[in-house]
């Protein structure tokens, strides 16, 4: 069948100066077999424009309303011979994984320099007292399995995103739980020898506040584990999640990741790790409850009594 392309608006400066350069080959059409999927119309767009890779297409229907996900068939949205389609140049993109890896790897180095440099940082050196030294190793052990994650567990149900959408993301965690977090709880004020200190380095406090924040943190794997399963290698099948802590809210990974957060918080007391605690919570309180409202949508059968992301609240 013959498809009509058209283009729309670009995403930003960088993408329209591209798109300048290929505006004078719009409209044209392709042609696609009648079995033909989205992801052979972003390719034999590609072929027509080829500094419009299929990562920066996003595809509409000629009333510009529906967008066709990579994956499905063109068939799903009714596309018929002579239809028009309309794409949009997203600009430039970058990996999901490789703006995690940024993500997770910013935090390590700041609480790595500032735990380890005290005489940079705070122009003195002193002893780090009990519960900075669990915090340090709480913090790290957390990033660096997020990395580890990143790596060998996570599968992506979208390949890439805008390549400035890096430097916010990024801004979160490099700022908030890094520099921010580490500057404050591995200062003077908490060493050891300082009331604060022997306040807070307390055994059984650590104990308790430790053995929540590595059960959040091992649930937390575990739950990454499960949705790793339900989607097979290179597809972007979305399944309904069960079993444990999916039974109670869609996604228990927000919520053991907000209980490790509520273990540092409460184990250090720091303005800086409850501020982290207080913006990461609502992050993900708006990520949940945007993907909540997608799952009942996608899937008729979806669990009624399901909360999004705290039991039996929301």
């Amino acid at each position: 069948m013959r498809i009509n392309v058209d283009k729309r608006s670009s995403a930003n400066s960088g993408a329209k100066t591209q798109s300048k350069q290929a505006s004078s080959k719009y409209p044209f059409a392709v042609e696609l077999s009648d079995e033909a999927t989205v992801d052979d119309l972003k390719g034999a767009i590609s072929a027509q424009i080829r500094t419009l890779h299929p990562d920066r297409q996003r595809l509409t229907s000629s009333e510009k309303k529906t967008v066709l996900a990579s994956g499905d068939t063109l068939a799903k949205y009714n596309i018929k011979d002579g239809d028009t389609i309309h794409v949009k140049d997203l600009g430039p993109q970058i990996g999901w994984q490789t703006v995690f890896y940024i993500e997770y790897f910013g935090p390590i180095i700041f609480h790595y320099l500032i735990y380890n440099f005290q005489h940079i940082f705070f122009r003195q050196t002193f002893e780090h007292s009990a519960v900075q030294q669990r915090v340090y190793l709480m913090i790290m052990g957390h990033f660096i399995k997020r990395e580890l994650e990143t790596a060998f567990v996570h599968r992506f149900s979208h390949g890439t995103m805008p390549l400035l959408n890096v430097f916010k993301n990024s801004a979160h965690y490099h700022v908030l739980s890094g520099l921010n977090l580490a500057y404050w709880v591995y200062g003077p004020a908490y060493a050891k020898g300082t009331h604060l200190a022997a306040k807070l380095d307390n055994p059984l406090l650590l104990a308790i506040f430790s053995s929540v924040f590595l059960l959040a943190e091992l649930s937390n794997f575990y739950v990454h584990i499960k949705l790793r399963n339900l989607r097979p290698p290179g597809t972007r099948v979305r399944r309904i999640p069960r079993g444990f802590g999916f039974d109670l809210v869609s996604f228990p990974n927000y919520s053991t990741e907000i209980t490790a957060w509520g273990a540092i918080a409460g184990m250090t007391r720091s303005l800086a790790a409850i501020l982290f605690l207080v913006v990461a919570t609502v992050q993900m309180y708006f990520w949940a409850v945007k993907k909540h409202r997608q799952y009942r949508s996608e899937f008729p059968d979806y669990p009624k009594a399901r909360k999004a992301i705290f039991p039996f609240i929301i």
